[in-house]
């Protein structure tokens, strides 16, 4: 469920960065969020000139913008986890300053996404609801994590 998105201009990460983004994305939300690797989604969306303003300006190609919508049921300080070492360790990848590095975090009900044919469980009942998949699905997603 929890779906990354990242903004960038165009050709401002390299296919590697992407990469390293993507597992460390990934990895921050498992250990701090406590769900399934395989859950987890980093989607890459670059913005041509004159697609990002701020404050009416055109962006700095620096700016790097990242939206997760999550599983609610998290605590404020799980999200402030989140949001502080996605900020680091995408800035530290990136080569670009802390402070171009914009992370926003929205919660939706479990119930109200729909994943690998099955509506998601509240945080914490993965492991109910992994058992009730087919056991391909299992062994596709036991490949992922």
């Amino acid at each position: 469920m929890p779906t990354y998105v990242c903004w960038t201009k165009t050709g401002r990460l390299s296919s590697d960065q992407r990469a390293q983004i993507a597992k460390s994305v990934t990895e921050i939300h498992h250990e701090v969020g406590r769900a399934p690797r395989y859950f987890v989604q980093v989607i890459f969306n670059e913005l041509g000139a004159q697609s990002h303003f701020i404050g009416g300006t055109e962006a700095s190609v620096d700016q790097i913008w990242i939206r997760a919508d999550i599983r609610s049921g998290r605590t404020q300080e799980q999200k402030d986890q989140l949001l502080m070492r996605i900020a680091d360790e995408v800035s530290e990848i990136a080569g670009t300053s802390r402070e171009s590095v914009w992370v926003y975090i929205s919660d939706i009900p479990g119930p109200s996404v729909l994943e690998f044919g099955r509506i998601l469980p509240p945080p914490g009942e993965e492991d109910t609801w992994f058992a009730a998949l087919s056991v391909e699905l299992q062994e596709r997603l036991r490949s992922l994590t």
